[in-house]
């Protein structure tokens, strides 16, 4: 299983021809990554994690396309998108996913107040914006590095209640180079980690 990093919280799953793609966003190359996907998972409604208009476009080249999310945003896409929820089993693009999670982690006040779900494909858990650690086992996680919602204590803690047998950062545009670089040297003292950089891939 191949995966790709797209920029900020998309990434890109493939296994031959299973291709999945999750959180096309606008701080991403949303448009490269829905390329011959033939299913979406969309953690919740915030520009960085769906752009609508790429997603239309992938969507008039390929109607078969897929989209899972949370039923709100579910019913707001319309035709194709298919609701999730928390605890739930699906098929995605050939490829075993669960549900978690339910809440967009908080930033201050109770806001956003938004659905977020995370996702477990085949063990890779990419938690959308959330730090929710579920029961089940994860290989990798998609660690989020920053954002108004997490800081470093918080992340560290989230890996360390996940207990992956690795780690790659995501959710970190708002990082500058030497920020990066900082939370690498933090998180490389928790587990197998490694920064996939944006437009490259890893094999799992």
């Amino acid at each position: 299983m191949r995966l790709t990093h797209f920029g900020h919280a998309c990434v890109r799953v493939q296994d031959g021809d299973r291709v999945l793609v999750i959180d096309p966003g606008t701080f991403s190359d949303a448009q490269a990554a829905l390329s011959g996907a033939t299913a979406v998972l969309v953690s919740h409604e915030h520009p960085d994690h769906i752009d609508v208009e790429a997603l239309k476009a992938a969507r008039a080249d390929n109607p078969a396309l897929t989209v899972h999310t949370h039923a709100a945003l579910a019913e707001e896409l319309g035709e194709g998108a298919t609701a999730a929820a928390a605890g739930e089993t699906f098929t995605a693009a050939g490829f075993t996913v669960k549900a978690v999670g339910g809440v967009h982690a908080e930033v201050i006040d109770g806001l956003p107040g938004c659905p977020n779900l995370g996702f477990i494909v085949d063990g890779l858990y990419h938690p959308g914006d959330s730090l929710f650690v579920p029961t089940d086992e994860v290989d990798t996680l998609l660690v989020p590095a920053a954002g108004p919602w997490v800081k470093i204590g918080e992340a560290i803690t989230f890996v360390r209640g996940v207990r992956p047998a690795r780690a790659f950062p995501i959710h970190d545009i708002q990082l500058s180079k030497v920020g990066l670089e900082y939370f690498d040297e933090w998180l490389e003292e928790e587990t197998e980690y490694a920064r996939i950089p944006v437009g490259e891939s890893v094999d799992l």
